[in-house]
């Protein structure tokens, strides 16, 4: 990998020597290793290894991986929130310049926030989601004074749109060189910057949400997995949990679904079939590539802000699943993305495969990513304008 969690530690210290900064090294080696692995798959053991001492050294530098957990989300904000701190009111044409590096080299930051914080205690991981609101507030200041054609709600709106597209590479390992992937990363948070959102619509009446009307128990307890299941992380949630929160007995869930991986893995499928039947349907109707993308847009819009619990399942929880589950998972997610690649070369025959699908996972992140914020969610109109800013992304707009 060109840069991110991989690159955070060169080469293992020396056992038995005393680095002056072991403390660092410590927190280096734990972020990557709860980005690759997951920090309930993660030991203590596993990070003492990776900086070449014992358990009981690392113990001495923090209380419990929990602790560590704690350190590590923090460290991942300071270097942006420092970085955006240092760009005063006059700079919102280097804003881009300035926060893109700071994400190609801290790519860990998206899963760190997004699905790791989830393992921290309420009160810590309150503190985790305040420093986010933080970064994207400042993001916001900096947008309503580069912007003043933009309203407040607005320059808001694209903050949050910003930081889905600059963390969207922590989700995925494409690989590009370094000073290639930060200029891509410059090219597509400058493109959201300055993009023109479509004019407020009316309110209109909500989206038929993707899951089935919830008369049924059955439907009732799934929806609500699944929303526990992305609110808290799959592994932090029990079947008591889910029983509690329909209004019965945790053991009565079980006579609707076998096993707590069954929800999971009914969820991942019933998300995965949906888009495969839109993809299906917009390209049998688009009279070409650019209309085909266009549809494309509309439609995911619709459906991650009717289902966006359903949507994060496939971006945070698919490392649950059991292995012959989790691989036709990534299977389905690849062919899909992939034909959005295939649309998007058709436009742009000089965009190579890997350029073209980062663009993809950025439109399709920064979407997901803005359906899970709930004020946002609430703006009449919001369909099409992240659709319009998916638009600028592809560039097709």
């Amino acid at each position: 990998m060109a840069s991110g969690p991989d690159s955070l530690i060169d080469e293992r210290p020396v056992r038995g020597t005393r680095p002056s900064n072991r403390r660092e090294l410590i927190i280096a080696a734990a972020a990557r290793l709860f980005y690759r692995q997951g920090f309930t798959r993660t030991s203590m053991g596993e990070i003492a290894e990776a900086v070449a001492i014992g358990p009981s050294a690392l113990y001495r530098h923090f209380r419990s991986k929990g602790d560590l957990l704690k350190t590590v989300v923090d460290d991942s904000f300071a270097s942006m929130r420092d970085r955006i701190a240092q760009l005063d009111s006059g700079e919102f044409d280097e804003l881009a310049d300035g926060f893109a590096p700071v994400l190609v080299k801290n790519r860990e930051i998206g899963v760190l926030w997004r699905r790791e914080s989830r393992n921290l205690e309420a009160s810590v991981r309150a503190e985790a989601q305040e420093q986010v609101r933080e970064v994207a507030g400042s993001l916001a200041g900096l947008i309503s004074i580069g912007r003043p054609d933009l309203t407040a709600d607005d320059a808001d709106l694209l903050s949050w749109c910003v930081f889905g597209v600059a963390t969207s590479i922590s989700f995925h390992q494409l690989n590009l060189p370094h000073d290639q992937l930060v200029a891509l990363l410059v090219e597509l948070v400058d493109s959201v910057l300055h993009v023109e959102l479509p004019e407020p619509e009316e309110p209109s009446p909500p989206t038929p949400d993707a899951m089935p009307s919830r008369h049924s128990r059955r439907e009732t307890i799934l929806a609500t997995a699944i929303q526990l299941f992305s609110q808290h992380g799959y592994s932090q949630v029990g079947m008591e949990d889910i029983g509690a929160a329909v209004g019965i007995a945790g053991p009565s869930v079980y006579n609707h679904f076998s096993s707590k991986a069954d929800l999971l893995i009914v969820g991942t499928v019933r998300s995965a079939e949906w888009l495969r039947m839109d993809l299906l349907q917009a390209l049998r109707v688009a009279t070409d590539p650019v209309d085909g993308l266009c549809r494309l847009l509309r439609s995911y819009s619709s459906f991650v802000l009717a289902s966006p619990y359903l949507v994060d399942l496939l971006i945070t929880e698919l490392d649950q699943l059991a292995e012959a589950d989790r691989r036709r998972a990534r299977q389905a997610q690849l062919d899909y993305i992939g034909e959005w690649v295939h649309l998007l070369q058709s436009v742009h025959p000089e965009m190579d495969a890997v350029s073209a699908r980062i663009r993809v996972q950025a439109t399709l992140s920064m979407m997901s990513d803005v359906a899970l914020i709930l004020r946002l969610r609430q703006r009449p109109g919001l369909a099409a304008e992240i659709a319009a800013v998916g638009a600028r992304i592809l560039a097709v707009d």
